[in-house]
């Protein structure tokens, strides 16, 4: 069964170009380390909470934009094995000097999640 890792951070807004090239950088390594398919979301709805929402857990300040993000992998061991490459630092894609984040990292959510439920299929 496939496995998923999703990730949620405030960009600047005036960042989103930025972004954009800084995950299509990242995202080549990704699938070319065996992702089955990644998603950048820049959001379009997302409504304040009264207790919490996407805002507050990355603490949003009024000139970013939230984006969701996930990436699917065949299994686990395949993310894995795909963790222990992007950390061992020998591809440039993944050096922050060379591919600077144009966002504050400290402020990202992220985790790996097994599918507990899974309709559909055809993309």
């Amino acid at each position: 069964m496939s496995y998923i890792d999703g990730f949620v951070i405030a960009v600047p807004t005036a960042n989103k170009q930025k972004f954009i090239d800084h995950a299509t950088s990242g995202d080549a390594f990704f699938m070319e380390l065996g992702a089955s398919r990644i998603l950048e979301c820049w959001a379009d709805d997302v409504p304040d909470g009264t207790l919490t929402d996407f805002r507050k857990a990355v603490q949003a300040k009024d000139d970013e934009t939230v984006v969701f993000s996930w990436i699917e992998w065949p299994d686990k061991a395949t993310r894995d094995a795909a963790f222990a490459k992007m950390m061992d630092g020998s591809d440039p894609r993944m050096d922050p000097e060379k591919n600077p984040m144009p966002f504050d990292g400290k402020r990202m959510i992220y985790g790996g999640f097994k599918p507990v439920v899974e309709l559909g299929g055809n993309r």
